[in-house]
Formats: C-alpha cells, sequence, structure tokens
C-alpha cells in the first residue's frame, strides 16, 4: 500500500505491540502507526482500518484474533467489545493484565512528560478481585433514544445500544432496571447509589428516589445532595482518603497552618484529615459548584476551624498570591499542606504556577489522569518540589482509567 492511500475499510494483518494512553494499543503497517482497541500486546490480529485523517496514524479495530494473547478472556460485558456498548474497553483482559497496561501507561507517561523513572504497582480496590472487578460502579449515566429504548451508546457514536445487563454497576443500580424501561421524550437518565442504602435517579433534570446520599468514609458522615460528586468506585473515597491521610501522615502537617483542600467538592479529603489530626485542624475547602460547597459547609459544620469556599480555583489561589505580595497576614503558608483533585484535565499551568508562588511545605495531588499528571508534576519538580512517593490504584475496572496520588515535598 502507498503511504499517501487513505486504508479505511482496508483489512490489515497486525503485531500489537504495546498499550497507549486511552485504553487504545499500538501496532505499526507500512511505516505509520496503527491505533488498535480490544486487543493486547503480543497479538496478531486482523484489523479494519475506520478512521484516516492522513499524516503519520490510523485507527482500526479488530476483525479477527489470529493469536492471541494468554491474558485474553472472555469479554466480561456480552455487550461491549468491537462495535458494542462503551465503557468496558479492558473487558476482555484479565484484571491482572489490565493493572500492568495501566502501570505500563504511567511509567511512560511520567518519564516522557516530567523525567521521572518510576513503574507504580497499580492496586486493587478491596473486594474487586474476589468479584472480578464487577459490580463496583454507584454511578451510571445511560442514554434514551427516539424510540425510547434507554442504554449506554455504541462506542464511538450516540447511538443508544439495547443491553441485557450492566455487570459493573453495583446491585443497588442493576435492582433498577432502568435498562429494561422505555421513555419517551427523555434524553438521560442519571443514577446514583450510596453505601449506606439511598438510590437516586434523574430523569434529564428530574430528581427521582431520595433526595440525598449518605457516605461514611473516614469516621465521618458526607451528605451528597441530588446529582453532586462522589467517587464511582464504591470503596474509591476509602482507599483515596486513606492515602492522602497517609501520606499527609508520613510528612506531618501544621495544624495552624494554611492548609488547603482545592477542588474540595463536598468536603472528602478536609474531613478525613480532620478526622486523623485532630477537629482543631484549621483547612479550606475549595470548590466552584455551589451545591457541592454547601454540601462541604454542612458535611464539615462541627470543625471550628475548617470553611468550604465556592470559587474557581485559580481566582482563590490568586488572591492568596496577591496576598503574599504585598505583605498579607496568611496562617503560614510556607508550613502548609495542600490537596489538590483537580478535573480530568489537570490543575494546569496557572494553578501550578500559583501553588508554586505559595511554596506550601507539602502537595498532594490526586489524579484520575497519567497525561495530566505528569504534566503538571514536571514544573512542580521544576520549581523544587521532591516527589516523595506515588501510588495507583485500579479504581475503575474493565476500562483504561487510573487514580493516583503524588506526595510532593519542598526541598
Amino acid at each position: 500500500m502507498s503511504k499517501t492511500t487513505n486504508w479505511v475499510g482496508q483489512n490489515l494483518q497486525l503485531t500489537i505491540e504495546k498499550v497507549a494512553h486511552g485504553g487504545i494499543f499500538v501496532a505499526r503497517h507500512d511505516g505509520r502507526v496503527v491505533f488498535v482497541s480490544h486487543v493486547l500486546p503480543g497479538e496478531k490480529v486482523l484489523a479494519q482500518v475506520y478512521e484516516d485523517r492522513g499524516g503519520s496514524f490510523c485507527r482500526a479495530e479488530p476483525i479477527q484474533i489470529l493469536e492471541a494473547s494468554p491474558d485474553r478472556v472472555p469479554q466480561v460485558w456480552k455487550q461491549a467489545g468491537p462495535q458494542g456498548a462503551g465503557g468496558a474497553e479492558f473487558g476482555h483482559i484479565k484484571l491482572a493484565r489490565q493493572r500492568e497496561l495501566k502501570a505500563d501507561v504511567l511509567e511512560e507517561a511520567l518519564d516522557r512528560m516530567a523525567g521521572i523513572k518510576l513503574r507504580p504497582v497499580v492496586e486493587a480496590a478491596p473486594g474487586d478481585d474476589e468479584a472480578n472487578g464487577l459490580g463496583y460502579r454507584t454511578r451510571l449515566q445511560l442514554h434514551v433514544d427516539e424510540a425510547g429504548t434507554v442504554g449506554p451508546y455504541r462506542e464511538r457514536s450516540h447511538e443508544v445500544i439495547k443491553v441485557k445487563d450492566l455487570p459493573l454497576a453495583v446491585e443497588d443500580l442493576r435492582e433498577l432496571e432502568m435498562h429494561n424501561k422505555n421513555f419517551q421524550n427523555v434524553k438521560k437518565i442519571e443514577l446514583s447509589s450510596s453505601s449506606t442504602g439511598q438510590v437516586q435517579w434523574k430523569i434529564d433534570s428530574k430528581l427521582k428516589g431520595d433526595e440525598r446520599l449518605i457516605e461514611r468514609v473516614a469516621g465521618r458522615t458526607f451528605r451528597i445532595s441530588g446529582g453532586g460528586f462522589w467517587q464511582v468506585h464504591k470503596k474509591a473515597a476509602e482507599v483515596l482518603s486513606s492515602a492522602v491521610t497517609d501520606m499527609v501522615a508520613a510528612v506531618g502537617i501544621d495544624k495552624d497552618a494554611d492548609n488547603l483542600d482545592l477542588y474540595g467538592g463536598v468536603g472528602l479529603f478536609s474531613g478525613a484529615l480532620a478526622a486523623k489530626f485532630g477537629n482543631d485542624l484549621r483547612i479550606t475547602s475549595v470548590e466552584s459548584f455551589r451545591q457541592a460547597t454547601d454540601d462541604a459547609t454542612l458535611n464539615l459544620a462541627d470543625l471550628s476551624r475548617a470553611k468550604a469556599v465556592c470559587a474557581p480555583v485559580e481566582r482563590f489561589l490568586n488572591e492568596r498570591v496577591s496576598n503574599l505580595d504585598k505583605g498579607g497576614k496568611t496562617a503560614s503558608p510556607r508550613n502548609a499542606t495542600i490537596v489538590l483533585d483537580p478535573p480530568r484535565a489537570g490543575a494546569g499551568a496557572k494553578v501550578v504556577g500559583q501553588v508554586l508562588a505559595i511554596q506550601p511545605k507539602h502537595i498532594v495531588y490526586v489524579a484520575c489522569d497519567p497525561i495530566a499528571l505528569a504534566r503538571d508534576l514536571k514544573p512542580l519538580i521544576e520549581g523544587g518540589y521532591e516527589l516523595k512517593s506515588l501510588r495507583a490504584f485500579d479504581l475503575f475496572p474493565h476500562t483504561h482509567h487510573v487514580e493516583a496520588v503524588a506526595s510532593l515535598v519542598r526541598k
């Protein structure tokens, strides 16, 4: 084939080399990179190209596995796989191998983008091995088509696909059987459940079921209003709050410093740190979403030196930095601990720059995207911080997603 030929519709025989970020895998053909889904390193496959915009790469999906990897298993969700329901792109891979692949992605991102030579161990959440990584999701989003069919989108499309089960969801959500119902004049259904037994669902913007969810984590109770953010995996809040508090304990915390919980949501990490280090801990949770901030205010109400501020993190930090520049009095900013739990895109250059201007003693960065984490770690390390530890967790089994928590201490 000529390198200038558009390959869409062509069948290529490929040997899969490695995993790439985003749950796809890398092969090469005629000098070009081919990104292939639903395969494994080492496999030989016949794949059909479905996207080729010219340039150095194209995208394909397998139509036949010629030589299968020993780590291949039957897809855990029968309606997923090539051209099936999205959301279980690693469901054809043994759980232990999934975690190795996620470690591969993290290792490469840290090395390539931050110059960090480190291979983390991706840890399983409690109970996942015994359950084969099923029944963990406490949050689901389903879509409704014009015929009233409810289900996930077919991968790479906005076509609703009819499914027989939702095996990644917790039992409370599966028992609602929304995927077996028919709705008229509805576009989206969002389902949520809590560890203490509440269930709610949103049909477009109308909330049904329990008005609020109640979670118990780290010895504290958290209220989450309808549609508010909480971790997806039923054990994620426990796993991540434990990792954060352990990292803070290893470094030590000044309870009188200007400690910050940025992108604080409903106050999970603020509450967990207070439970660990004392109710007299001074800490400010910063969150731009008003509903979550209201929840955080309630969830932290018994802590006399904790408060929740509703503001974009960048604007909040800008005021803090401005006060430093003017010689304003804030409580020991350089002795502070800052927890960062940004959205998938990461904290970004401006927020990282503002944190560097404050120069806190300790930064704990909670990340849900390896590339964003590595991109933000580079300027922090160049700005005088040492990476003390990094832990990774498999909180989205059967998908490519991985969570990581990094501890950075000022030199």
